[in-house]
């Protein structure tokens, strides 16, 4: 059985896990804490925040229980998005909910005269 050739190579995978644990000791650093304390404070052993730091293959789980100590969890957003929170569709539900215009109707009014009772001069 054949597999589908994968669109990231080891090496890039590899390099990808690298600097992903390199960001990390460097948020970890920033914030003056040992390994220690963020494996504590993560609830994960220091042999796995050491291959996580390392660009070691570990489980999901793991990175997010740092991500999370480390108040980084919320960047996922941007990087994994809501189907439902696109800005996009926000901006249709309002427009059609009448909330937010751009533009004026296509349908004219039967008296859009104004009640401050000036007229345009063809009015008159």
């Amino acid at each position: 059985m054949a597999s589908n050739p994968s669109p990231l190579s080891d090496k890039k995978l590899a390099s990808l896990l690298q600097r992903l644990g390199q960001r990390l000791s460097a948020a970890r650093l920033a914030r003056n804490w040992t390994q220690a304390h963020l494996a504590a404070e993560s609830g994960i052993s220091l042999a796995t925040l050491g291959r996580l730091e390392a660009g070691r293959s570990v489980q999901l789980e793991n990175w997010l229980r740092v991500l999370a100590v480390l108040g980084l969890l919320e960047a996922l957003d941007e990087l994994l998005p809501d189907p439902g929170a696109d800005p996009r569709l926000e901006l249709r539900r309002k427009l059609r909910a009448g909330r937010l215009r751009k533009r004026a109707s296509s349908r004219p009014a039967k008296d859009r005269r104004p009640a401050t009772g000036w007229t345009w001069d063809e009015d008159r």
